[in-house]
């Protein structure tokens, strides 16, 4: 994959069966075929450099990035990110004040329990990146541009006030985007994750990159497909197909 690479977004790992769900026995299965093979886990903002600079990818390597801040990511995901040494952005979803304690939860999305932050915290000092989210997670496409540039400098605000620490990576809510919140996120992120389906390369932009949903990987054995040359095919197939449904909506609406 030294041409191109995937981010891998995961939300929730749990068998409820959501779109935002994916099962914590696959994710586990699925990680350990990744190490058995070789492959590690490239920090996002090493990715985003080497797209910024025009280089070529390490050879067998994938980015990991979960959405939101589900409770999950402590409880199951991490331990598994341990074992394998795997690191990975979490980008957070922070509210609009600056959290009392490390008990206090992020708010409550999906009506699922969400990190703490002393989770949070926990995971940081280990070595997974924490990235912002916005404070509301509302589609910023839809905003003035005054409260595009609060969500995103008020949820930066809070996590380097909390940890201490730099926040340089940034998720649009939805993977949505436009012209005002790219230009906004370039002023204080170095790169940005959007919805756009499909692998990174070298022309992609760092405050616009693609991501592959870990709903796409569901269905058993697709996982396996991204070892495989046939994965950019099958990406291209999901993207034509979810334009296709995209488009539907729109013209119903």
């Amino acid at each position: 994959m030294g041409d191109a690479i995937p981010i891998l977004i995961f939300h929730t790992l749990d068998d409820r069966g959501l779109v935002i769900s994916f099962s914590l026995q696959a994710f586990q299965h699925n990680m350990d075929v990744l190490h058995q093979r070789g492959y590690r886990a490239l920090p996002l903002l090493e990715a985003a450099e080497l797209v910024r600079q025009g280089q070529p990818f390490p050879p067998r390597c994938f980015v990991l990035t979960f959405d939101d801040g589900y409770q999950s990511v402590y409880r199951e995901a991490f331990p598994v990110l341990q074992r394998y040494a795997m690191t990975a952005t979490v980008f957070v979803t922070t509210g609009e004040h600056s959290p009392s304690g490390p008990t206090e939860r992020l708010p409550s999305c999906e009506n699922q329990l969400m990190l703490n932050w002393g989770e949070i915290r926990e995971m940081h000092d280990w070595g997974i990146e924490v990235g912002a989210h916005t404070c509301t997670h509302p589609d910023l496409t839809r905003l003035p541009v005054e409260r595009i540039e609060s969500e995103l400098c008020g949820s930066k605000a809070i996590i380097e006030e909390v940890l201490g620490a730099a926040v340089r990576s940034f998720a649009y809510p939805y993977g949505r985007y436009d012209r005002r919140s790219q230009e906004i996120a370039q002023q204080y992120f170095r790169c940005a994750c959007s919805d756009r389906l499909g692998l990174v390369t070298r022309r992609s932009c760092p405050h616009a990159l693609e991501r592959v949903d870990a709903y796409y990987l569901r269905p058993d054995g697709v996982f396996g497909l991204m070892l495989t040359k046939w994965f950019p095919a099958y990406l291209g197939l999901r993207r034509l197909t979810r334009g296709a449904k995209r488009s539907l909506r729109a013209r119903s609406g």
